[in-house]
């Protein structure tokens, strides 16, 4: 079976995509975000199943997938780089205030 598309974005409010195959980085990926189609060139290696930007990210702002606030980001992240661990940090298990 062959592959339609390489990423997927959940929700069209969501500010990250997710990789259904491995991406390279200096690729170029497009995909439908925000009820139209874009191009995103990846900046860094995307393993299967992680995510990347689609817009640049202030550091401090939170990473949206499923429509929904899923963590925020502890440094600015550029469109089309690897959102993970390394720049994010999850609401989920977060006590309220910390």
């Amino acid at each position: 079976m062959a592959v339609k598309s390489k990423v997927i974005v959940i929700n069209e409010k969501d500010n990250v995509a997710t990789a259904i195959v491995p991406l390279k980085a200096g690729s170029t990926v497009s995909l439908e975000a925000r009820g139209g189609k874009e191009k995103v060139k990846i900046l860094t290696e995307i393993p299967m199943g992680h995510k990347f930007a689609l817009r640049d990210i202030e550091k401090g702002q939170d990473i949206i997938k499923y429509g929904e606030p899923i963590g925020l980001t502890t440094a600015r992240i550029a469109r089309g780089e690897h959102v993970h661990v390394h720049n994010l940090v999850s609401h989920r298990g977060r006590k309220e205030g910390a």
